[in-house]
Order: structure tokens, then sequence, then C-alpha cells
């Protein structure tokens, strides 16, 4: 398969680049995640943030994001944005609960993004009642590879034992989510053939970028060869439709853009994406470096500067340089996911080139 958009392709991505143009000059806030702890219950081989067991950064008060909140319900409809509990692990929280009922009581839908280990029967119920709209669970694969990944003994006994008891809900909307590595790679068949039986109807696969951790770590590196080959079987699983299943958001992926995921490809962040991170920081999406914050809660209000800052993901200009600058796709692409620009604004990673 030639990697290059074919013609009617093209016509689509120029449909789109438009519909892009339109979406940022508009920039309508759609999902906004909430870094609620940077404490986390087990140490993940791949962490981009390099959380630790007990972080030196104090957990945010619930009243001082809720504040956030109230702040923006007068521009936004509440029931047209997510809002997204990550970390960290979210659940080591014990106010979850707390801010997840007077995120329902405002008309917000809330989720959150776990690696399971503390969703027991119970905290799911609770959960649940304070208006649980999502979540998502990772699990990287068979036990062995998964407990390798997430350092911990118990955490895909756990996380396997989360996913059963979420196939049984009838209202609430989950996924599961898996990091693509050498540990995992070979079974992926089996393992999709695994998540088929236990109920799972959307699966996301995502591969794994070169920062904090992760930089240090060969096997969780893909060779180009293995990444186009999940890329064809992420296309060979939409079409065999016995689980929904997508790439990751992340990156430009030339003619397998609509193939392989339900959207062409657009980096969100700045444009309908939004994060207050642990120390208050204003940002994109929480994988998104220090550098390009925008502000922080304490010092501004949120929706002055989702409104009127912002400017490096909304004009992508500036991401022409180095291996894009000369790239007939960055039309296209705008230099991938901001999460993939160093501190310099150079680019760590273009899935295009990887694609053989």
């Amino acid at each position: 398969m030639d990697k290059r958009p074919g013609f009617r392709k093209r016509i689509a991505l120029e449909l789109f680049r438009s519909l892009k143009r339109n979406r940022a000059k508009l920039h309508e806030l759609r999902t906004l995640f909430w870094e609620c702890t940077l404490r986390c219950n087990v140490a993940c081989r791949h962490c981009g943030s390099d959380c630790h067991v007990s972080a030196k950064q104090a957990d945010m008060p619930v009243k001082d994001f809720l504040k956030v909140i109230d702040d923006i319900t007068p521009y936004v409809e509440p029931n047209k944005v997510l809002v997204i509990f990550t970390g960290g692990e979210a659940l080591v929280r014990k106010d979850i609960e707390e801010c997840g009922l007077e995120l329902y009581r405002r008309g917000y839908p809330w989720g959150i993004v776990s690696n399971g280990l503390l969703l027991t029967r119970k905290r799911l119920d609770s959960l649940l009642a304070s208006g649980l709209h999502s979540i998502t669970i990772s699990l990287d694969g068979f036990e062995e590879a998964h407990n390798w990944l997430r350092q911990h003994p118990k955490s895909f006994e756990n996380a396997l034992n989360a996913i059963c008891m979420l196939a049984e809900e009838k209202d609430i909307v989950w996924d599961v989510v898996t990091c693509v590595n050498q540990h995992n790679f070979k079974d992926l068949k089996l393992f999709k053939d695994f998540l088929v039986e236990i109920g799972v109807k959307n699966w996301r696969i995502f591969t794994v970028f070169p920062v904090g951790r992760a930089a240090n770590i060969p096997e969780l590196q893909l060779s180009n060869e293995q990444f186009s080959w999940v890329l064809n079987f992420i296309r060979y699983c939409r079409q065999e439709g016995k689980i929904h299943t997508s790439y990751g958001c992340e990156g430009f992926l030339g003619n397998y853009e609509a193939e392989v995921r339900d959207h062409l490809f657009q980096c969100s962040a700045g444009i309908n994406t939004a994060s207050v991170l642990a120390d208050g920081s204003i940002s994109g999406c929480p994988s998104i470096r220090a550098n390009y914050h925008q502000g922080n809660i304490y010092k501004d209000k949120f929706i002055d500067v989702w409104n009127n800052k912002f400017k490096p993901y909304r004009d992508r200009k500036w991401a022409k340089q180095g291996e894009c600058a000369d790239c007939n796709m960055f039309r296209y692409c705008e230099g991938n996911g901001m999460h993939l620009h160093d501190d310099d604004g150079k680019l760590l990673v273009c899935h295009y080139k990887r694609i053989i």
C-alpha cells in the first residue's frame, strides 16, 4: 500500500483542512482534562509524566477545580463538554465522587482514565451513583506483558476484573486502551480475540513516544515495519467488525487516514481540548510539555486564557521547521501532535515517515 494519500483522500484532506481552520477560529471547548493528582499506585515503564507513588506536587483541592468549571459555565454548553479525570491514577483520590457529583449537578458529563487497580465493585457503584459517564481502562496485553509494563504483580488481574464489571453495565461508555510494544506485539491477534471474548466493544491502540521513562527503554519502541503492521492490523479489525478498533489520536498517517480512526487527523489540543494540570497550569492536553502551557488558574481566569491565548496551538506555522520544512504533507499534518514537540519545538516523532 502506497503511504501517500490517493486522489479521493487528498480531496477529503483538503476539505478537512478548511474545516480545521474554522474549528481553530471558533475553538469550542469540548473536552477538559483535570490532572487531579500526580500520585500513582504503579510505576509504568512508558509513563510520559514520570509520576511517582508519592508525588511532591499536592493534589489540587476540588473547590479550586470547580471554580474553573463555574467560570466557564456561562460561555459553554455544559452537556457538550466532557470533563475527564486523569493523573497519575485518578482513583487514588477519595473525593472523585464528590467532584463528579458536583459536575453532574452542573450538567457536565464526566469520565476517568484509569489503570483499573482500584476499581472494585464498591468503588464502581460509588462512581456510577455520582454520575460517571465514561471510563477508559488500560490493558496492555496478556498478564506477563501487562505486568511487565505496569511493574505491578496485581495489575493485570485487577484491570481484567474492572473490564469484566464494565462489560455488565448498560448505562456507561467505556473502552480499553493498549500500549503496543515489543512485549505484546507478537500476541496482538490472540489478544484481540481475548478482548472480544470478555465483552470489549471498543479498543484503542497507541504506540509509545520517547519522552519520560519511555525514552530510555528500547523494548517499548516498535520498528517501522512493526508500526506499519499495526496499522494494517487495525484496518483489518475494523473491516472484520468484531471489535471497534482505532489508532490513538496522535499522528498523521497518510493513506491510512480515515481507515484506522473514525476521523481524519487533527491535534485537538488547544482547539477543542484543554487541561487543568495538577499545579494549576492551563494547557492543551496533559501530555504536552510545560513550554506550551498558556497560563495558570491561580493567576489567570481560565476562560480568558482559552479565548485569548493558545496561539501556538491554533496557528501551527511555527512547526514548519526541521524535517517538516519541505514536507508536502505539512498542510494536512501541521507538525503532528503538539505533545510530540520538544522544548525547542523540534518534532520528536513523525508517524508518516515511519510508515513502510
